[in-house]
């Protein structure tokens, strides 16, 4: 298979086989016939009118064109008792006189349907090369899937190595403890020297729902994202992006990060919020990781604030799946739950002021 395909077909094919070119030069001689027509044309016709002129003793005799004739033999009206019996008068004009041979016009049926022809034969080699992978469909695949599985695992450690990251310890336990975590695509941009590591810690005791309080641009949705990463990377055999990383396995991680609404189902900001995260509350799992991000800003601030407390008290009800949880919002009064609430756990960005400028120390 590999033999034929790479006689075949040129090294370079167009992006559409209706573009043509698609096989090499030598693959199949009435194809090469074809192209050489369409492309050799002026030379053949150049080279008929030199013999046709020697032959019949007309120096002035040319070869022509125009779309009611076709290709002609012009031959000037003071060589006309020259012209040979085996040519077929066509047209007379005012000075010459215009004729054909079988010659002619068989090449010029050739000409003028040559390209429409090999494109219809390109078509029909591709369609038998076709067939014959299929034949071979099965080796194909498994050779494909063994070289995309060492091409993944390549790239991971090689990313492993340029960005230092580490091998994660995988537990069946529901945890999750990263020392030094980062974000492996922010990290990559700002660079790893600029990037502030932040540590994580959410299991089944005191630390089941970490609640995250801070100003905007702290940091809190990078948090998010980054420990959703770490976790994911894990989870496909993947070095992860931290000092030291214990990870225990998650059956789904549930995002409800950003606004949006939905104006073709006529579904508010605030109801596409609720809607996913009623969703993410009905199929989540003691394995679960939960990742939610300002809940209840899409409606009243009293609104917001009772409908964020209902959700945490959900999430740590003994009686609960009790998933893991990083739920970052802008209710500070939520705070007060760490005391109520076993399982809730408060944490901050740290934010100095200084000179009259906030300086964020994420």
């Amino acid at each position: 298979l590999r033999a034929t395909l790479e006689q075949a077909l040129v090294d370079v094919p167009p992006l559409h086989l209706r573009e043509g070119g698609v096989f090499a030069l030598g693959y199949h001689a009435e194809l090469d016939q074809l192209r050489s027509l369409a492309s050799d044309a002026k030379q053949w016709l150049a080279a008929l009118q030199a013999r046709e002129s020697t032959r019949t003793g007309i120096p002035s005799l040319k070869v022509g064109y125009n779309r009611v004739f076709g290709y002609y033999l012009e031959v000037s009206n003071m060589h006309r008792a020259k012209v040979p019996a085996d040519y077929t008068r066509k047209q007379t004009l005012a000075n010459a006189e215009r004729f054909v041979t079988p010659e002619l016009k068989d090449y010029e049926e050739q000409i003028l349907h040559a390209e429409e022809r090999a494109l219809a034969l390109e078509q029909e080699l591709f369609s038998r090369l076709c067939a014959l992978v299929l034949e071979h469909l099965r080796p194909i695949q498994a050779v494909a899937g063994a070289i995309a599985q060492v091409d993944v695992l390549a790239c991971f450690a090689w990313v492993a190595l340029r960005q230092q990251y580490v091998r994660p310890e995988m537990t069946e336990e529901p945890e999750l403890h990263l020392i030094g975590g980062r974000h492996p695509v922010v990290e990559t941009i700002l660079g790893r020297s600029k990037f502030v590591e932040n540590d994580t810690l959410l299991d089944r005791a005191a630390h089941q729902l970490l609640l995250l309080t801070a100003p905007n641009m702290s940091g809190k949705s990078v948090y998010l994202r980054q420990t959703a990463l770490i976790v994911l990377l894990a989870q496909i055999g993947s070095f992860v992006p931290a000092q030291q990383a214990r990870v225990g396995l998650v059956d789904r991680i549930f995002t409800r990060i950003g606004a949006s609404d939905n104006l073709a189902l006529g579904e508010s900001t605030f109801a596409v919020e609720m809607i996913e995260t009623a969703q993410i509350l009905n199929y989540a799992t003691l394995r679960s990781l939960l990742l939610l991000d300002e809940i209840g800003r899409g409606t009243s601030t009293a609104d917001g604030l009772s409908i964020a407390r209902a959700i945490i008290e959900f999430l740590v009800d003994a009686d609960g799946p009790r998933p893991r949880t990083l739920f970052a919002t802008h209710f500070h009064e939520l705070t007060e739950l760490q005391r109520l609430l076993p399982g809730v756990a408060n944490h901050t960005f740290a934010v100095r002021e200084w000179q009259g400028e906030v300086i964020f120390l994420y």
